[in-house]
């Protein structure tokens, strides 16, 4: 070990971090299906963007599929992923006699029963989101095609011509840098005042808390981490919004055997955070790696408490009940 190796360090671990309801939700009912029903038990795309949890998962029995024609018929559950999925889906779930079970986060079910309404009323509908993420091929297939314009960039909000400027509706994947998409709707709402926006902003307060922590603590930080998956949306959200706000080298690390310790130097100052569907688990293993070859201080840096939790489906808790009083 090199003299080096026991540099003084602080870690400013960002809270919140980590799980969110809806990511706590999901799992919970691939492991519940589990319990009550045995194995296996299928789940259409990941269940959340985390290789470490899709995995642990596996091995209790799961086994993931990208299409409903990968799953054989019979009575075994098949989960749908938190990210939502496509009207289309369910209905050919129920062609099939499949027994489903849908893991969308409420939050993202919130934004479909906001795009129908819309779309019930005969707006025209724009879409703020990342073309290809299952959020977005989830929200779209919600309604018929060519009902929903999809938004990207500001360039893009520029450039966008509707049929009937005054006959407009926007909302927004669930995951975005809150900054960026602001400034999106911004340029929405100075091309076009009478778009209609949801009641309540789209983007998920574990997003937003995120992000809110993450611009705390990067002016401190000459290193900047987020646990996460690649595919994570949330994840590489928090990066941009690090780099953004003061710390230039941010970057995205799956747990600590991906870090790389000639990259990372020998920072006065890192701080630590975690995407929604990274567990807890790997924030713990990179802070034991930088304790294994540093001298470390650890500071939490809280900007808020989160208390938010949702129900399971009514067919897991029915089946939970009977299987408790049985």
């Amino acid at each position: 070990m090199t003299s080096t190796a026991r540099s003084p360090m602080t870690i400013l671990l960002a809270a919140p971090r980590g799980f969110c309801a809806g990511v706590v939700r999901a799992i919970d009912i691939v492991e519940r299906a589990l319990e009550i029903y045995g194995t296996p038990v299928y789940v259409r795309h990941e269940i959340v963007h985390n290789r470490f949890v899709v995995e642990d998962l596996k091995a209790k029995g799961a086994v993931f599929v990208e299409e409903l024609d990968e799953v054989p018929d019979g009575d075994h559950p098949v989960i749908f992923s938190a990210h939502g999925v496509p009207k289309s889906v369910p209905a050919d779930a129920k062609a099939r006699n499949l027994f489903y079970l849908d893991a969308t986060c409420p939050l993202v079910s919130k934004v479909h029963m906001e795009a129908a309404r819309h779309h019930t009323d005969g707006l025209d509908i724009v879409l703020i989101g990342h073309a290809g993420h299952p959020e977005v091929v989830g929200t779209m297939g919600q309604l018929p095609d060519n009902a929903i314009s999809l938004i990207e960039t500001e360039d893009d909000a520029q450039m966008f011509a509707p049929k009937d400027p005054s006959n407009l509706a926007y909302i927004t994947q669930t995951t975005l840098s809150v900054d960026d998409t602001t400034s999106i709707i911004n340029i929405l709402k100075t091309r076009f005042p009478d778009i209609i926006g949801p009641h309540k902003e789209d983007i998920c307060y574990a997003t937003t808390n995120r992000q809110e922590v993450v611009k705390q603590i990067a002016p401190r930080c000459d290193l900047l981490l987020v646990v996460g998956a690649p595919n994570s949306s949330n994840s590489q959200r928090l990066v941009e919004v690090a780099k953004k706000s003061g710390c230039s080298r941010s970057m995205l690390v799956q747990r600590s055997a991906d870090l790389d310790w000639e990259q990372i130097g020998v920072p006065a100052t890192v701080g630590i955070t975690a995407g929604a569907s990274a567990p807890e688990v790997l924030v713990d293993e990179v802070v034991e790696a930088f304790r294994g070859r540093f001298d470390v201080t650890l500071e939490t840096v809280r900007t808020r408490d989160e208390n938010v939790s949702f129900k399971l489906p009514r067919q897991l808790r029915r089946a939970e009940d009977i299987s408790v009083t049985a």
